[in-house]
């Protein structure tokens, strides 16, 4: 292999790579509309407290950074350093009770909130237990006229701190029943108030109401998103196979073109070759006959195949008649992309046209008017070069845009994915191959590599 085969073998070599935002080719998977982009750790904390977390999965167990998966733990642990002596110390001294209770009933009503970072049902069933219990002692406590029962107000404060971490992780179901049961037992303690107490249970009672619905709208949110966010990953590769399948079948309906024309030209030449060459064998003439009717055959078939193509009704009669371009019109491309305002060079190799095959000569076109038609939508008034070049074993596209001058805004910031991929179809059906890419310099470039002949072609 000569040094320029090498050259030209390592610089069109196939390449994946990722374009660049505001490049003209589209994405080919783009993140969920419904997706919250946020900058900065706040917008991150955010986002992870308002997704669900799975069973026995500690709150913002998903955040992106170490201190902020902590936070949980330190907010509830200061709860509980905080409100055990408090609640030991009131307890003592404002309701009367003994050390030995208040102790008690302080470890066992604020202990469990370390709970409620992961588990806050169980630990809400032990708070709830444990509040109850300490209602029924204070009963009979000597202080406890002009203090509020049956909740006391540290009571209060660890109660709702443990309804806003059972709101972030349980359903709506579950959230309802904790209220209505948090109403019931305070309205059944009601019965047994002391004389000269402040009732505490309608105050808690609508309190952890609130908490539990704001907090359950936050986990509500972040199901929604989660549940559009999956939506949209399948509608999103429901799309893409769409356009693949949409564009083959465009393909199909080019080629068939190309393909119909060889094959009317084979009929033609079975069915007028006795008249053409007088005096055949009767033989002959019946073996004529014979390929000129499979000929006909296939060419049936092949417009039978092009009617189930055509059903969308996306081609009308007058575009379906109408010839297939190549690459001898690419001045006409150019010259019309020229007269829309943006600016193009066309570098054509002379012979271009004839030398390539039709399938190679249509898809050279295609890939020009797909990547210039990339340009006007995402890159528009950038200079932009196209060059066509053939040797003996292949036909090379090239078109590179630099950056837009000045500040532009795209013509379109979302692209329906038809241009890289019908270039890649057009590649994979010659044989060739495709590299695309952004530019250092914030441009883009599409080279495209197609054989003059196939492997099967130079089998044969």
């Amino acid at each position: 292999m000569s040094d320029k085969a090498r050259t030209r073998q390592r610089r069109f070599r196939v390449k994946k790579r990722v374009p660049s935002a505001g490049s003209p080719a589209e994405s080919g998977a783009r993140s969920p509309a419904g997706a919250v982009r946020r900058s900065g750790a706040p917008g991150r904390l955010a986002v992870a407290l308002r997704t669900p977390a799975r069973e026995a999965e500690p709150l913002l167990a998903r955040a992106p950074r170490t201190w902020q998966r902590l936070l949980p733990f330190a907010v509830l642990g200061t709860f509980v350093v905080t409100l055990l002596p408090v609640t030991i110390a009131v307890l003592t001294n404002d309701y009367g009770a003994g050390g030995g209770w208040s102790g008690a009933l302080g470890v066992a009503q604020t202990v469990p909130l370390l709970l409620a970072v992961t588990r806050p049902l169980p630990a809400w069933v032990l708070v709830l237990s444990a509040d109850t219990l300490g209602a029924v002692l204070l009963i009979g406590a000597g202080r406890i006229a002009e203090h509020s029962w049956p909740w006391t107000p540290m009571g209060i404060v660890g109660y709702l701190a443990l309804m806003a971490c059972l709101g972030l992780r349980e359903s709506i179901r579950t959230l309802v029943g904790v209220w209505l049961v948090t109403g019931a037992v305070g309205a059944l303690l009601g019965f047994f108030q002391p004389p000269g107490t402040m009732n505490s249970a309608a105050l808690l009672f609508v309190l952890s109401g609130v908490v539990l619905a704001l907090t359950g709208a936050v986990r509500g949110l972040g199901d929604a998103q989660q549940r559009i966010a999956e939506q949209e990953s399948v509608s999103e590769a429901e799309r893409a196979r769409r356009t693949l399948l949409e564009e083959r079948a465009r393909i199909a309906r080019e080629l068939h073109d190309v393909v119909a024309h060889h094959m009317s030209v084979i009929t033609v030449q079975a069915d007028s070759a006795p008249y053409r060459l007088p005096g055949m064998a009767d033989d002959v003439r019946e073996e004529f006959a014979t390929i000129a009717a499979g000929a006909r055959e296939s060419l049936g078939e092949m417009r039978r195949l092009l009617t189930v193509l055509r059903g969308d009704g996306t081609n009308g009669p007058d575009g379906e008649r109408a010839p297939q371009p190549g690459i001898d019109r690419l001045q006409q491309l150019v010259e019309a992309t020229v007269r829309a305002g943006q600016p193009v060079e066309l570098s054509l190799a002379a012979g271009a046209a004839a030398a390539a095959p039709p399938a190679v000569d249509l898809s050279a076109y295609r890939i020009v008017q797909e990547a210039l038609a990339n340009v006007v939508r995402h890159a528009p008034g950038a200079r932009t070069r196209v060059s066509v070049t053939v040797d003996a074993d292949e036909v090379l596209v090239l078109v590179v845009n630099g950056p837009p001058e000045g500040v532009v805004v795209a013509l379109e910031t979302s692209g329906t994915g038809h241009g890289l991929v019908g270039m890649r179809e057009r590649v994979r059906l010659t044989g060739g191959t495709l590299d695309t890419g952004p530019l250092p310099d914030g441009g883009f470039r599409v080279a495209a590599r197609l054989p003059l002949n196939t492997p099967s072609e130079d089998t044969s």
